[in-house]
């Protein structure tokens, strides 16, 4: 009776924890399930963020770009510099009230991001304010209210990735692939070189593999980086390009396994940051994962 009393408490416990689990681990969602609210947790159906409860906008666009149901209105016209010690060699002016005009606008994408992962002059929501997922090797979770991380005293997105207009893939030099285009030319990059050809060959789960182009245009012609050059945010768990579909974490717009002893995150850095790949310092066979 005993063995079966215990039996039936470790199926409970085990149904239990599924349960738990099945917002982050069940669906490509993940944590933009929000436990269970799904899509509408940033897209509201009617009436914008007054539709998701929150308090009278004065926005004049309120929910009409995206139908996006969160509060803008803290970080409308608001500037941020992003990496570095309080220089703004990265700033990002964000659009001010009234004035978007795409819901696809780089720009706007990073407003959109930062209505949710700000934290600081935006309502967080449900947000716990940091990763489901541990994080590999080293375990822990990192931050996702991105301004509330900043250091004391410090700039609220100085020790963040650079977005925005500045943050320029280019093609050529130290840090750069061999490729064409890219930089402020106003064309997209081609990956025709020697290195980085053997990079996208190798490497299945290059978002240069993609069909769809990863980089950005910001008013003039540029080719940089906004959010989602880099995330997807709607699938936390798989990427799949032209050629499969690759385990990913953290919804990173690639193939992103963090293991011991592994290469494929260094590779997934390596998209843009060419100069520092095994293929462009003479390495052509080193296995991603």
């Amino acid at each position: 009776m005993k063995k079966i009393t215990l039996l039936i408490l470790m199926a409970l416990v085990t149904a239990v924890v599924a349960m738990a689990q099945a917002p982050y681990g069940a669906d490509v969602l993940g944590a933009h399930n929000g436990y269970g609210r799904g899509c509408v947790m940033c897209h509201a159906p009617h009436s914008g963020s007054l539709g998701n409860g929150v308090a009278t906008s004065k926005d004049p666009q309120n929910g009409m770009y995206a139908l996006w149901g969160q509060d803008l209105t803290p970080l409308f016209g608001q500037t941020f510099n992003f990496s570095g010690d309080g220089a703004a060699k990265y700033p990002v002016t964000l659009p001010a009230i009234g004035t978007i005009t795409s819901a696809h606008d780089a720009n706007t994408v990073i407003l959109f991001c930062l209505s949710c992962h700000d934290g600081v002059l935006t309502k967080v929501g449900m947000m716990t304010g940091q990763t489901v997922e541990v994080l590999p090797v080293v375990g822990g979770h990192a931050p996702t209210w991105l301004a509330a991380a900043a250091p004391t005293g410090g700039a609220a997105y100085n020790n963040d990735h650079p977005v925005g207009i500045n943050a320029v893939v280019s093609c050529g030099g130290g840090h750069n692939w061999d490729c064409a285009g890219g930089g402020t030319g106003g064309t997209q990059i081609a990956m025709t070189g020697p290195a980085s050809s053997v990079f996208v060959k190798n490497y299945q789960g290059s978002f240069w593999n993609s069909t769809s182009y990863p980089l950005s245009t910001f008013g003039a012609n540029v080719n940089a980086v906004t959010c989602t050059t880099c995330h997807d945010q709607h699938s936390m768990t798989r990427y799949a390009n032209k050629n499969g579909t690759f385990s990913t974490m953290f919804f990173i717009n690639g193939q992103y396994t963090p293991t011991t002893g592994g290469n494929s995150v260094a590779q997934f850095c390596r998209n843009c940051h060419g100069g520092e790949s095994n293929e462009m310092n003479g390495l052509m066979s080193v296995p991603t994962i």
